[in-house]
């Protein structure tokens, strides 16, 4: 794909792991980092021995997470990064809000999931959170970037229209072809005025099963990635190298040649 030039579509950040995704039309890339408030908390699915003090990487089946606990995805959640209040609504209702820095707005969020999710509970649901911690899905702080046309390419397979939101990325990116973000796996490119080298491609999992909004698991992505074109994998993973405030509409294009690693 040398040349090739995409445009950011949308921007999204995920504040608490398997909640509501919130578009924003601007981020701040900071090299080395997630976007500001990405997988900033998570909520514990029983004991998992995370350290606050010495918050380290540990696997999503520890948390409350889509690919287990669809009925997620049904929840309307809002985070106001003020004030660290999370509200929670279901069925059209506010269910409950809390401040995720006090004992007792954590408590509040614990408590709802503590009785709405109790058949799913390996034990008391506790709200995470670490100084400059994420709790993405991959040890490294990186930034997911999802190709547009990769999924109306999925949308041909399965034969229904799939939201985009089932993959949960940061960036979502129009104008490059269909699976030409895997060619950029091992090089840089620009987003905007910032800098990111390629990681490597996203494997997906059975949470891109389930619709956006409902939690209804309603298609088999990842079976019909692998029957259509041979892999389970779309989108890619970025580590931020250069900063840069990127907008809606920026241009995304390769920067440099592959590099070794």
């Amino acid at each position: 794909m040398s040349g090739g030039q995409g445009t950011i579509q949308s921007i999204y950040r995920y504040p608490v792991k398997g909640l509501s995704p919130e578009r924003l039309s601007r981020a701040e890339l900071m090299p080395g980092e997630t976007i500001a408030a990405d997988r900033l908390y998570a909520i514990e699915n029983g004991p998992s021995g995370f350290d606050p003090d010495a918050p380290a990487y540990l696997p999503k089946q520890h948390f409350l997470m889509l690919m287990r606990n669809e009925r997620l995805a049904a929840l309307d959640t809002r985070f106001d990064e003020a004030s660290h209040t999370l509200i929670v609504r279901a069925g059209g209702q506010e269910a409950t809000r809390g401040d995720l820095r006090t004992v007792e707005g954590r408590a509040a969020i614990e408590g709802f999931f503590a009785k709405t999710y109790a058949s799913e509970l390996r034990g008391p649901p506790k709200v995470l959170h670490a100084n400059e911690h994420s709790f993405s899905d991959v040890a490294a702080k990186v930034v997911s970037i999802i190709n547009l046309a990769s999924i109306s390419a999925i949308e041909g397979a399965v034969g229904a229209p799939v939201d985009p939101l089932r993959f949960r990325g940061n960036i979502y990116v129009a104008d490059w072809p269909a699976w030409g973000e895997f060619d950029l796996v091992g090089r840089t490119i620009t987003v905007g005025p910032a800098r990111l080298q390629v990681l490597k491609r996203i494997v997906r999992c059975a949470a891109t099963n389930v619709e956006p909004g409902t939690g209804i698991r309603d298609m088999e992505i990842p079976k019909a990635l692998m029957q259509a074109f041979g892999h389970m994998d779309c989108g890619v993973y970025g580590e931020v190298v250069t900063g840069g405030t990127i907008t809606t509409g920026d241009r995304v294009s390769e920067a440099c040649a592959a590099v070794p690693f």
